[in-house]
C-alpha cells in the first residue's frame, strides 16, 4: 500500500501549514531571510518549488515531531531521521499536481478564492468579521504579498480538484471484497479437549538421581543464584518510635471536633430535580406522572435532559429549601412537587435514603490516636535527622550511628526481586541497586517518613546453586517437563484414534463442543493459538496443539460458509469496501503523482536546499 506521505490528508499540506502558522502567529522564523534572488529550490515542469514553502513545511514537521516526543529536535537530528527528504517528497508532489492542473486547464474562480480568504480565522478582527488590516499584517509577518497568498490559495484549490478526481475514481474490487469478507465471516464447529495429568494412564513417577542430574545440567539458568549485593544499613521508621509518643487527650478531642463531619453526618436523600418555566407547566407534568402517562425519566427527556443532568446527589433537608420537608417525609422512593427552587418551580424525585451516622469520640479515639502517634513519630524522626546526618558526615560508621542513635542496624543480600523488610521501599531498592563500594553512606528519606543510610559491603556474582540445595525445584521442574512430554504422547494417541474413526468424546478426555464459532472468537482462559490452529484444519482434521505449556486436542467437525445476506457479512463488506477502497485510492494517487513527476521532470537546486537547512541549524 502507499505511504501516507501521498495521502489526501497531506494533499493540502502547503495551505494548512500556512494557516496553522498564521493562527499561531509564528512569523519570521527565517524562511523569508535567505537573501539574493533565489526564490525556489528547484522546479517540476514549468512550476517552481517555492523555497519558503519548503522551509515552512520543514520547520512545521520538525515542530510536530518535537511535540510528539516531548523534546525539541535539532535540525541534524531531524535530518538523520530523513524528515528533510520526506518533506521534499511532499512539496515536490504538490507542485507536480499544480503543474499538471495548469497543463490540463484546471482552475478556480475569484469567488472561490474570496470565500477561502474570508473563512480564515486569523484574518478576522475583534468584531469576528474579516478585517483587511489584519489580513495584510498576517501576510506581512509571513513575508507574503496578498497576490502571492491568493495565488497559492488558487493553486491549492486546483490541486485539490485534481487530487479528488484521482481519488474519487478508485473503488475496491468487488471480487476482492467478497472473497475476504467470506473468509472473515465463515465459522467452524469443533470439539476440544485439554489434557491434564489426570488423563495419563499412570502418575508421573519421582525422578531418579540420574534424571534429576540430567535436568539440572540442562537447565542451569533455572538454578543460578542472581548477583547479590551485600548491604548493611541503618533504618529509623515512625513505627519504631511509636511507643515513645505521648498523646494529649485534649488534643485528640480537638482533632475529633475538627473532623466532626467525618464522624457525624445527618440523614441524606438521593434526589433529582426537574425544573420547569412556570408552576402551571410543572403541575401538569406532575399530573401526567401520577396518572402513569409518563415516567420521571420521560419528563426529563421531554426537556432535553437525562437523569444524570438533573441529579443533585446526596443532599440534606436544609439543602432543598421549600421541598425539603416533603422529600424527607417520604420513606420510599417517590416524586413530590412542584416546589419553588432557586431555578424555578420543580419536581423532585427521591431515589434513596442514607441514614444518619454518628460515631462518638470514644469509638473514634483509637483511630485518632493511631494517626496522631504516627504523625508525632514522623516529627520525632525528622527531629533526629540533622544529628544523624552530622554523624555520617563526620565519618561515623553505620555501626557507630546505630549505637549512638538507636537506629536499627541490619544486613541484606539484595538482588532483583528482593522486596522484603526495608527492601519493600522503592527508595531503598533504588539506592541499593546504585550504590558503589566507594560511596559514603548518606541519609535518604522514605515515603512513610522514615530514614535510612546504607553501605555496600560486597557483590557476589551469579552462581549455580548446588544440586542438593535446589533438589525440590529440580524435582518440580523435571516433573513438569515429563508430564508435558507424556501429555503430548497421549495427545498423539487420541489424534490417531480420532483419525481412525473414533469420536474425540469417546477417548475418555473431557471434551467441549463449539458450534458456528467465529474466526475472531475467544475461548475463556485458552490461548488464542488454539482457535487459530483449528481454523487452519480441513473439515474432519485433528490437531494436537502445544501452546503455553498446555496440551490440547481439537477435532474440526464442520466448516460453515458465510451467510451472504447475514449481518456479519454485510458489516464485513462495508468495512472492507471502505478500507480497501482507501488503500487502492492511495496507491493510485501515488502512482499518478510519480507518473506526472516523471513526465514533467524534476530539477532540484542543492545550493538553495542547503541554504534552507543552514537557516534551520
Amino acid at each position: 500500500m502507499s505511504s501516507p506521505l501521498r495521502s489526501k490528508k497531506r494533499g493540502n499540506m502547503i495551505i494548512w501549514i500556512l494557516m496553522g502558522m498564521l493562527i499561531l502567529g509564528l512569523g519570521g522564523f527565517g524562511a523569508t531571510n535567505f537573501g539574493g534572488s533565489v526564490r525556489s529550490i528547484g522546479s517540476v515542469g514549468d512550476r517552481d518549488i517555492d523555497l519558503r514553502d519548503y522551509a515552512r513545511a520543514l520547520q512545521s514537521e520538525i515542530r510536530a515531531l518535537s511535540g510528539q516526543i516531548g523534546q525539541q529536535l535539532s535540525f541534524e537530528q531531524a535530518q538523520s531521521l530523513g524528515i528533510d527528504r520526506d518533506v521534499q517528497a511532499r512539496v515536490i508532489g504538490s507542485v507536480a499536481l499544480e503543474n499538471e492542473a495548469d497543463k490540463i486547464g484546471i482552475s478556480v474562480g475569484d469567488a472561490t478564492v474570496r470565500d477561502r480568504v474570508l473563512a480564515v480565522e486569523a484574518f478576522k478582527g475583534l468584531s469576528g468579521e474579516f478585517d483587511r488590516d489584519t489580513y495584510a499584517l498576517a501576510l506581512r509577518q509571513e513575508g507574503l504579498s496578498e497576490a502571492e497568498f491568493e495565488t497559492k490559495l488558487r493553486d491549492e484549490a486546483a490541486r485539490t480538484l485534481l487530487q479528488s478526481a484521482v481519488l474519487g475514481a478508485a473503488t475496491a474490487p468487488g471480487s476482492y471484497v467478497e472473497s475476504i469478507a467470506s473468509w472473515l465471516t465463515e465459522t467452524r464447529s469443533f470439539s476440544l479437549a485439554e489434557l491434564t495429568a489426570s488423563d495419563l494412564a499412570e502418575p508421573v513417577p519421582v525422578p531418579t538421581d540420574d534424571e534429576m542430574k540430567a535436568y539440572y545440567d540442562a537447565h542451569p539458568e533455572d538454578f543460578t543464584k542472581p548477583e547479590a549485593r551485600r548491604i548493611s544499613y541503618v533504618w529509623l521508621s515512625p513505627e519504631m518510635l511509636a511507643d515513645k509518643v505521648e498523646l494529649d487527650e485534649e488534643a485528640l478531642k480537638a482533632a475529633y471536633q475538627d473532623r466532626i463531619d467525618e464522624y457525624v453526618t445527618p440523614e441524606l436523600r438521593l434526589v433529582e430535580r426537574l425544573v420547569y418555566p412556570d408552576e402551571e407547566t410543572a403541575a401538569a407534568a406532575k399530573a401526567r406522572l401520577d396518572s402513569g402517562e409518563a415516567t420521571f425519566e420521560d419528563l426529563a427527556a421531554e426537556r432535553g435532559l437525562t437523569l444524570a443532568d438533573i441529579d443533585l446527589g446526596e443532599v440534606a433537608e436544609a439543602d432543598l429549601g421549600a421541598a425539603g420537608a416533603a422529600i424527607f417525609a417520604l420513606d420510599t422512593p417517590g416524586v413530590v412537587g412542584p416546589f419553588a427552587s432557586d431555578l424555578g418551580p420543580a419536581l423532585f424525585a427521591m431515589n434513596g435514603i442514607l441514614e444518619a451516622k454518628e460515631v462518638p469520640f470514644e469509638d473514634a479515639r483509637d483511630d485518632l490516636a493511631a494517626e496522631a502517634s504516627v504523625d508525632r513519630a514522623r516529627r520525632l524522626v525528622a527531629d533526629q535527622s540533622d544529628g544523624i546526618e552530622d554523624l555520617l558526615a563526620s565519618g561515623a560508621t553505620l555501626e557507630e550511628v546505630a549505637t549512638e542513635t538507636g537506629m536499627e542496624l541490619g544486613q541484606i543480600e539484595f538482588s532483583d526481586g528482593t522486596d522484603e523488610g526495608i527492601a519493600a521501599y522503592p527508595a531503598f531498592r533504588e539506592e541499593a541497586a546504585a550504590v558503589t563500594a566507594e560511596a559514603f553512606p548518606t541519609l535518604v528519606a522514605l515515603d512513610d517518613g522514615g530514614i535510612f543510610a546504607l553501605r555496600l559491603d560486597g557483590i557476589d556474582p551469579p552462581a549455580l546453586r548446588p544440586l542438593d540445595e535446589v533438589r525440590d525445584a529440580v524435582i518440580a521442574g523435571w516433573t513438569r517437563q515429563e508430564t508435558h512430554t507424556r501429555l503430548l504422547a497421549r495427545a498423539e494417541e487420541l489424534k490417531a484414534a480420532v483419525e481412525g474413526g473414533a469420536a474425540l468424546e469417546a477417548t475418555g478426555a473431557i471434551v467441549t463442543r463449539f458450534a458456528d464459532f467465529a474466526r475472531d472468537g475467544h475461548i475463556a482462559d485458552t490461548p488464542a493459538d488454539v482457535v487459530t490452529t483449528l481454523f487452519k484444519q480441513n473439515e474432519g482434521g485433528v490437531a494436537v496443539i502445544d501452546t503455553s505449556s498446555r496440551v490440547f486436542v481439537g477435532a474440526l467437525t464442520g466448516i460453515h460458509a458465510a451467510d451472504a445476506e447475514g449481518d456479519d457479512m454485510t458489516r464485513a463488506r462495508q468495512a472492507l469496501t471502505a478500507q480497501a477502497g482507501q488503500a487502492v485510492a492511495q496507491d493510485m494517487f501515488e502512482l499518478f503523482t510519480h507518473a506526472i513527476e516523471a513526465e514533467a521532470g524534476i530539477r532540484l537546486d542543492p545550493a538553495a536546499i542547503n541554504a534552507v537547512h543552514a537557516q534551520l541549524n
